[in-house]
Formats: C-alpha cells, sequence, structure tokens
C-alpha cells in the first residue's frame, strides 16, 4: 500500500474533492504510475453524474499521463523510468481486439465502467473501505494510478506530460475519428460540430491530411477563432441557416461530417449538410437521436458510431506524437494547465467555454 491523493465523487453529480487515500502494489500484469498531467474530459463530468450510487464512492479520470514507478512480475515492454500515457483498458484477446480494434472489445464495460477490476476489486481505499476506481482502466484523478500494461503506452521523455495526457482519449477520439474510421481523401470537404478538445482534434487531423475546405461550429467565439487558427475555412455559430451555409461552404455539401456535442438536433442538421452518399461520425454522447431514414435512403448517407476514434492505443499515440512533432497536430494550443488541487477550479473554466481542454498537473 502506499498512499496517494485522490479527486474522490462522494455520490453522483458531487464534487470532485481531493483527499488522501490508500492504493495497493500493482498485480502481476499491472503498472504503477506517477501522474504527471491528467486532462479533464467532459467523458469524466457527463459519467460522474450519471454515475450508479452504489459504486461510490469513485475516482474518475481517464487522460493520464505519467511515470512508471513499478512493473508487476509479468509485465514486458515497460520499466520503472519510462514516460507514459494512459489510455482505456481491454482484453487483448476477443475478435475485435485481435482485429486491432479495443475500443469494441467485448469485456469493454466490466474492463472500464465498472468501478473496478474485472474480479470485483479496487486497488484504492478511502479510510480502510474499498474506494471505487478503474474508470477507463485507469482513475488518474489521483497522484498515482495501478493500471493494466494494455492501457499504457510509452512515449518519448521530452514530449510535454500536458500534452500527452489527452493523447489517451480526447486527441485520439477526435483524430481517429477522422484518420481511422473516415479516412478522407485529400481535397475532401469536412465540418465538425463542436470545437472542443475533441472536435478539434478531429479538426487538425483533417487538415494535416488536406481535406478542403475544413469547416468548424461552435457557439463560442473564442473556439471559432481557435479553429480558424488551426487551419479551418470557416467557423461559423449553430445560428439560423446553418445548413444552407455549410453547403455552400462545401460546395453543395460536405463529404464528411463529424457530430461532437451530443445534441440531436446538431447531428440531424448535420445530416443535412452532407452530399449524397456524405458520411456522419457521431462521436458526442448525448441524448437519442432520431433521424428521417427515407431522407438518409434518399441521400445515401453512412452513419458512423466511433468509440475512442476506433483507435488501437499502442499503435495510434504513436503516430499522433509523430504528427504533433511536425508540427500536424499542435495539440498544445489547446490546453491550459491548473494544478491538480485546483480541479473545481479547471472544471468551472471547461464548463463556461473559456477553456478548451483543461489538464492539471502534479507537482
Amino acid at each position: 500500500m502506499r498512499r496517494v491523493r485522490a479527486a474522490v465523487t462522494e455520490s453522483p453529480g458531487a464534487p470532485f474533492t481531493v483527499r488522501d487515500a490508500d492504493l495497493e502494489d500493482p498485480r502481476p500484469c499491472e503498472v504503477l504510475v506517477r501522474m504527471t498531467a491528467v486532462g479533464i474530459c467532459h467523458t469524466d463530468l457527463g459519467m460522474r453524474d450519471a454515475w450508479p450510487r452504489r459504486l461510490t464512492p469513485m475516482v474518475f479520470g481517464h487522460e493520464g499521463a505519467g511515470r512508471v514507478e513499478a512493473v508487476g512480475a509479468e509485465v514486458t515492454g515497460l520499466a520503472p523510468g519510462d514516460h507514459v500515457c494512459l489510455s482505456f483498458a481491454s482484453c487483448g484477446t476477443c475478435e475485435q481486439c485481435a482485429a486491432g480494434h479495443p475500443a469494441y472489445c467485448h469485456a469493454a464495460r466490466d474492463r472500464n465502467l465498472s468501478g473496478g477490476r474485472v474480479d470485483g476489486t479496487t486497488p484504492l481505499s478511502l479510510d480502510g473501505t474499498p474506494l471505487h476506481g478503474g474508470f477507463f482502466g485507469q482513475s488518474s484523478f489521483a497522484t498515482h494510478a495501478v493500471v493494466h500494461e494494455r492501457g499504457v503506452v510509452r512515449v518519448p521523455p521530452d514530449l510535454a506530460a500536458a500534452v500527452a495526457a489527452p493523447l489517451g482519449c480526447s486527441g485520439q477520439t477526435g483524430a481517429g475519428t477522422v484518420l481511422n474510421r473516415l479516412r478522407p481523401e485529400p481535397g475532401s470537404s469536412l465540418i465538425v460540430l463542436g470545437a472542443g478538445g475533441v472536435g478539434l482534434s478531429a479538426l487538425m487531423a483533417a487538415v494535416a491530411v488536406g481535406c478542403d475546405p475544413v469547416v468548424a461550429v461552435d457557439p463560442v467565439a473564442s473556439r471559432r477563432a481557435l479553429a480558424l487558427g488551426l487551419g479551418a475555412k470557416a467557423a461559423l455559430a449553430p445560428g439560423d441557416g446553418l445548413v444552407a451555409a455549410l453547403r455552400d461552404l462545401t460546395g453543395g455539401g460536405a463529404h464528411h461530417a463529424v457530430e461532437t456535442t451530443g445534441r440531436p438536433e446538431m447531428a440531424r442538421r448535420a445530416v443535412g449538410a452532407l452530399r449524397p452518399r456524405g458520411e456522419l461520425a457521431l462521436l458526442g454522447i448525448g441524448g437519442e437521436v432520431t433521424f428521417d431514414v427515407m431522407g438518409l435512403l434518399a441521400k445515401g448517407i453512412r452513419v458512423h458510431g466511433v468509440l475512442e476514434g476506433d483507435s488501437d492505443p499502442g499503435r495510434f499515440i504513436p503516430e499522433l506524437v509523430g504528427l504533433h512533432r511536425r508540427g500536424l497536430f499542435p495539440l498544445d494550443r489547446l490546453i491550459t494547465t491548473f494544478p491538480f488541487e485546483d480541479i473545481g477550479a479547471a472544471v468551472a473554466a471547461m464548463g463556461d467555454g473559456s477553456v478548451v481542454k483543461p489538464v492539471l498537473t502534479f507537482a
């Protein structure tokens, strides 16, 4: 056991409270990581609010980066001192994992959203009682995390931890949707609805592969300005006439649309802004979406549901690091850092739109 500091959620929807907790040593296939940075994602906030009461108190956080402090006896390819990025958990043996699509692992729920390990245990405890964790295989809103080796990806030691952290979720979700699933041809048009961390990651990837035009939609003026600075041809507010404006900008309709807001009305607008045989990728977690089926059929629209950018983190995160080094994925332009103990201020800044991607750093 070791003493750690963790942001604990006592009940569904409760604020994050930084408290002392205890963390077990890693098991044979696990890795102990001292966190140096962790991003805050909308998924952390949405899942916190909807989390089952029976699985509280709980530690969230799933965009961790840090240094390996210890490895289990059966771990290979990782050693103490390695700089790493943490990502979601997967079994590595099911049909989807074997095919290179671990985001759709048959055991994904048990390994990421059960409040602990697959066997029902949790490495965390609070005042001698179990503290639920294992969120996306990590629960990185803490000074240390115990993670299965499949969720740990080595990164270059000179990569800033604040940049490495979001690669584990929002970076690979947005970029992976474009690069792994949509795979647009150079010169094809792409629209992004929602210019948060995921949407802007998709936008940067689209610019990197030569999409033209790339158009962003967001209600926050500062985010629209950032989208333009990252290579968007235009950035629009989601007001009346949006669909017509998008169709005009993309020469009669976009080839691809990436919807990150989770708002049903925005998904329907995305369909309206696509050209015949266009493709819509749905990323946002939201309510039920209903479409005009005849409209989809008549236009030949293909709808993709995409988790984690359909990424294999061990392969894809190094690719994103390579794009970042070449200046083609300037993720650092999205990031604002906060000390870990100021997690409440970081959440508030994300909520009011003044910050795109808050990243907590550890002393």
